[in-house]
């Protein structure tokens, strides 16, 4: 549990983007708010974005060197590629710190705030992406992925599947 925009000892952080990259609310108006205009200037540059990718910009003030703006599906139940557009929004981003040789990445639970992705399945989408990642790219600089959310329902949505998944809780 805690601020993304705090976060001292990652490389870079993702922010749950639009396809716009406009950073007005939620965590991408927190991310501006705190690493400045800038990150919204090198946005507007790189943008639109389609869903499921994701693109990189500088961090600004942030102590993150990065910012990744992945840009994860506005929820519709009816639309059977929300799932698939979630994990290629979160693999697009892992994607972008293994070719930049970052060492490490920290996500929110992306579309599960304001674009309204139930948090069970976000978190089982995002945590299968990042095993998966390992898997594929064992050699990858990326050896530190971690889920930082500021909310403790959501915290606690991680936790469980992380319970489910391994048997232990993950929260140290």
């Amino acid at each position: 549990r805690g601020d993304i925009t705090k976060i001292t000892d990652v490389d870079a952080i993702v922010n749950a983007a639009n396809e716009r990259l406009q950073h007005g609310g939620g965590v991408a108006g927190a991310i501006v708010a705190r690493g400045g205009r800038v990150i919204q200037e090198e946005s507007n540059r790189v943008a639109p974005v389609p869903t499921g990718k994701a693109a990189i910009t500088g961090a600004g003030n942030l102590k993150a060197r990065w910012v990744i703006h992945a840009v994860g599906p506005v929820y519709r139940a009816d639309d059977p590629r929300m799932d698939e557009l979630l994990r290629s929004a979160a693999w697009s981003s892992l994607m972008l710190a293994h070719e930049r040789g970052l060492k490490s990445i920290a996500f929110p639970a992306i579309s599960s705030g304001i674009f309204g992705f139930p948090k069970k399945p976000c978190a089982a989408i995002l945590i299968s992406a990042a095993l998966d990642f390992t898997v594929q790219y064992p050699d990858s600089t990326l050896r530190d992925i971690r889920f930082t959310i500021i909310d403790s329902p959501t915290v606690d949505v991680f936790l469980q599947e992380f319970k489910e998944r391994f048997g232990v809780d993950q929260s140290g």
